[in-house]
């Protein structure tokens, strides 16, 4: 067989056995968060903005079919001072009164309490209902020191579909470690975004080889949908 031979029946194989148990699947919305998406946040991701109405839609499908919907929000807090905070996300730490806020300083972004547009708080337009699991989490991996691993294997899940923000940071890490636990994991494409296209379409490729298959939010519905 010929390389390119090779590879697609290596990406039928994956496809096959990523196919959606429509019993045995849940939607992972990750960290479509107030810090994230509204105007002027210290974060802010003006592309996350773009995929609300796709999760929405996969949203709803969900909730219609009767597959379960997660969302994740990171947090801060003082309490816990790790290393997302200090140095990697001065945003996240307190404030301070009389000094500089916003990109580069601490702003309270998804501060636990943190009522302002930098709250951690789930969008309200993806506003989970009042039965469905919300992950907090102090780690960009969603899995590390929660519950969303026993949460998932206590209604014998063992098929994810991912979406949210960032594609290379926080999806990215729950992507690769949901993987590395046996999760076979579907990655949205049109409903997955980060600040650079070129970044997201590397994270793409290399989910794609070794961590996910990839669909769109009109495949995955079809698929939700199929009896």
């Amino acid at each position: 067989m010929s390389m390119e031979q090779i590879l697609k029946a290596r990406q039928e194989r994956i496809d096959t056995l990523h196919e959606i148990q429509r019993e045995r699947v849940a939607l992972l919305v990750i960290d479509m968060q107030r810090g994230f998406l509204e105007p002027g946040a210290a974060l802010e991701v003006p592309p996350g903005r773009e995929l609300i109405p796709y999760i929405k839609r996969l949203i709803d499908c969900c909730r219609e079919v009767r597959v379960p919907v997660i969302f994740t929000e990171f947090v801060y807090s003082s309490a816990l001072p790790c290393l997302r905070g200090d140095p990697f996300g001065p945003e996240h730490l307190p404030s301070e009164a009389g000094k500089p806020t916003g990109f580069g300083y601490p702003s309270n972004n998804c501060l636990v309490g943190e009522e302002s547009m930098n709250s951690p708080d789930t969008i309200s337009e993806l506003a989970p209902a009042k039965d469905e699991l919300v992950v907090r989490a102090h780690a960009y991996d969603k899995f590390y020191g929660t519950n969303l691993d026993y949460a998932l294997r206590s209604r014998d899940i063992r098929y994810l579909i991912i979406t949210g923000i960032m594609a290379d940071i926080c999806v990215n890490c729950t992507l690769l470690s949901a993987s590395t636990r046996e999760y076979r994991v579907t990655a949205v494409t049109d409903a997955i975004a980060t600040l650079w296209t070129d970044i997201l379409e590397a994270c793409f490729d290399i989910w794609k080889r070794k961590f996910a298959r990839l669909r769109t939010t009109e495949e995955v519905i079809t698929e939700l949908r199929k009896e």
